[in-house]
């Protein structure tokens, strides 16, 4: 039997959740404690676009935001260090990845992923103009 995987942010155990597409089921892992969600390789993505994966991400966005600040993590499925992202499209998203195995999303991320309003676009413009 496979031990249940732990959250890479606050050691809690992470739960299965599994959503049904067009293209079969893809499995979300959730932790117990902080919300964050564990994506392998391809799973966001695949969720993107998927209305009734919505639900996944039902953490507080402001525990997401100081999880945040966890940033030298170990990936949960082989324990090497995960590197340190921002989402292309919408910066202010960081995030954690490993390149073999997937990502890691805190809490409120994975919904702030999936829709990129206009408040996203100018928050993003403005922090390129600071830059």
């Amino acid at each position: 039997m496979q031990t249940a995987m732990q959250c890479p942010k606050c050691q809690a155990t992470m739960e299965e959740h599994s959503l049904s597409t067009l293209n079969g089921k893809v499995t979300v892992d959730r932790c117990t404690g902080c919300r964050g969600l564990w994506f392998d390789i391809g799973e966001a993505e695949a969720l993107k676009e998927k209305w009734m994966s919505d639900y996944v991400d039902d953490g507080d966005p402001e525990v997401g935001k100081t999880h945040n600040l966890i940033r030298d993590i170990n990936c949960p499925r082989c324990s090497k260090k995960m590197e340190k992202l921002s989402d292309p499209v919408q910066t202010h998203i960081e995030y954690e990845a490993c390149s073999e195995h997937g990502m890691y999303l805190d809490a409120g991320e994975f919904t702030d992923y999936k829709y990129e309003t206009l408040m996203d676009i100018f928050r993003d413009f403005i922090s390129m103009v600071k830059k």
